[in-house]
């Protein structure tokens, strides 16, 4: 670890351990899952919660996956049933779908905070975060929620992930499904389960990053650059494409262009 590193890790043990209590709010990603170890790392016995989000936009092998880490690892987590998906405004996908998402889940988490006796609320927004059109932030802030990693680099979350062993180490990033969808379509509970059960047949044929983009009975399929060739054999696209089919999707295409944040705006 350099110099630089190991200081912004000081600051960030110095502020959760300035905390009397804490929520996470837990996907199971790379991020998350860094301040759960260093919260739990640093925090007295006792005062930290995780707080999993279970909707129709989070697979189900991410929430499994996401348990089973934090059984693992003893951490104490509950699972809140966020209701976003019955917000119009949500639904409508304008482009601030983010922020009632956001909001939906900061509003459960103050309410469970409260209940409970829970001084603080915290999320794994990071540095990287910043370039991005984030309108999840403006949730968090209205409902002062710390983002105790904003110092912190993708790369420098990977390597503080490595040092503790965390699997999501190497793991690839994902957003929620909700983000399939471009600009102006209507999210709908089906819609997401038909982008699940998409993202899985890719997941199974081992691929590391991948979206399914959905566009109406069109499926744009984003894998790494380097992985494009594989759709070249006939034994993985064949049987892929039939897959895809019976899901619903008419027409099935691969983005030349490879993987991308944000390629559904």
């Amino acid at each position: 670890m350099n110099d630089s590193l190991e200081s912004k890790l000081k600051l960030i043990l110095q502020e959760l351990q300035s905390l009397d209590s804490l929520a996470i709010a837990y996907s199971g990603g790379v991020d998350s899952t860094l301040l759960a170890a260093l919260a739990f790392e640093c925090m007295p016995s006792g005062t930290v919660e995780l707080i999993i989000a279970d909707s129709p936009s989070l697979p189900r092998t991410e929430l499994a996956e996401a348990t089973r880490l934090a059984d693992e690892r003893r951490w104490t987590l509950r699972v809140l049933h966020t209701n976003e998906i019955n917000n119009e405004a949500y639904l409508a996908n304008t482009g601030d779908r983010c922020y009632y998402c956001k909001f939906e889940l900061f509003s459960e988490m103050n309410t469970y905070a409260e209940q409970n006796q829970i001084t603080t609320l915290a999320y794994g927004a990071i540095l990287d975060d910043q370039d991005d059109h984030r309108p999840g932030a403006k949730a968090a802030a209205e409902f002062k929620v710390i983002s105790p990693l904003a110092t912190l680099s993708k790369e420098e979350i990977r390597e503080l992930s490595r040092e503790r062993n965390l699997p999501t180490a190497s793991r690839a990033s994902f957003a929620c499904l909700a983000s399939r969808l471009p600009v102006g379509e209507r999210v709908t509970a089906e819609k997401l389960t038909q982008i699940e059960m998409a993202e899985e047949l890719l997941k199974e044929r081992g691929f590391y990053q991948y979206r399914a983009r959905h566009h109406g009975d069109l499926l744009r399929i984003e894998v790494e650059e380097e992985a494009i060739g594989q759709f070249l054999k006939p034994e993985l696209r064949i049987p892929l494409l039939a897959q895809l089919k019976k899901l619903g999707y008419r027409h099935i295409t691969l983005d030349l262009a490879g993987y991308r944040t944000g390629s559904t705006h």
